[in-house]
């Protein structure tokens, strides 16, 4: 059942064997809200509540953050997605629009491709390809090799100097966020399961089969997911719209920034013609642009290259 007139409903559900916290706010045409790596629902923030003013907002803590526990086994990337489309049903939500956050991204494209009669429309936002796509830097690669530091408040302040100017600035004008982080560390296992998912996932291959209208929105400056990845995401959905914009790898989460109107205006608009975010966004029709996009990145090596022999193979045989 929604949350009806603006109030929330949460509560813990038993989807597929495993227990999710899940939350549910306002009311309308159902949009559900896949998080990233080790974060939980309390970190959507102003996203989840400016979308629940006009939408059924439907949020959940992923196996193995939040409060979800831990599963007793790791779940794959295409796991995670039945998972999804298990809770949609218990919710009795025959189709819905989606929107992934970095790795949530990864778990919206899966969706969309193994039940694409289930997403009405999907937002990709600072989110790759996995395999194929253009690796973290250094210094963020760092960071996410680190869950320890979501444990520890000092060595999450002093650790945080290893993230971009724009993220740095994000937080400090939205505390709320490091709160919920900090609030809810995630379980060292759980993010190892996730962490792992990720790494060993790639949509490079069938991402052209998906025809479910997508809006990408990259981070300008994003060190962890290159806006790289966000010009190969539009080049490789052949029903999308890019949006770059300011700001790092937070830059949904920044109630300052164009990400939430962006998204306010795709999921609300009852038909893509009449949907600004639509019209003035960016079709991405030329492989040169792709290339042109990785050759300025700043992936970390070797990793980029290993990537992108992963992506020429593809090429050459798909």
């Amino acid at each position: 059942m929604s949350a009806a007139n603006g109030t929330v409903r949460q509560r813990m559900l038993c989807v597929r064997g495993l227990r999710l916290f899940i939350r549910e706010r306002g009311e309308g045409k159902p949009i559900l809200l896949v998080n990233g790596l080790g974060s939980n629902t309390d970190m959507w923030g102003a996203v989840e509540e400016r979308l629940a003013a006009r939408a059924r907002t439907i949020v959940f803590d992923l196996p193995g953050s939040g409060r979800s526990p831990t599963p007793p086994l790791p779940l794959a990337i295409s796991g995670i997605a039945r998972l999804a489309a298990s809770l949609l049903d218990d919710l009795e939500v025959e189709r819905a629009d989606v929107l992934g956050f970095s790795l949530g991204g990864l778990v919206a494209q899966q969706l969309a491709h193994d039940s694409p009669q289930r997403v009405r429309r999907m937002a990709l936002a600072a989110t790759a390809c996995g395999w194929g796509s253009m690796p973290p830097t250094a210094e963020a690669l760092a960071l996410l090799s680190m869950p320890v530091r979501y444990h520890s408040r000092a060595l999450y302040r002093q650790t945080n100097r290893l993230l971009g100017p724009a993220d740095r600035d994000v937080l400090r004008r939205v505390p709320t966020l490091t709160a919920s982080r900090l609030r809810y560390p995630p379980p060292l296992l759980g993010y190892t399961y996730q962490i792992t998912a990720g790494t060993l996932w790639s949509s490079l291959r069938w991402l052209p089969t998906v025809r479910v209208p997508t809006l990408v929105l990259g981070g300008a400056d994003d060190p962890v997911v290159p806006g790289a990845n966000g010009v190969q995401l539009a080049r490789l959905l052949p029903r999308s719209r890019l949006h770059l914009v300011p700001g790092g790898h937070l830059f949904l989460f920044d109630p300052a920034g164009p990400a939430v109107p962006l998204l306010e205006d795709f999921f609300a608009s009852e038909n893509l013609t009449r949907s600004q975010v639509w019209a003035q966004g960016t079709e991405v029709d030329s492989d040169a642009t792709v290339d042109a996009a990785f050759a300025s990145a700043n992936g970390a090596f070797p990793h980029r290259v290993l990537s992108d022999v992963y992506r020429r193979l593809v090429a050459e045989h798909y």
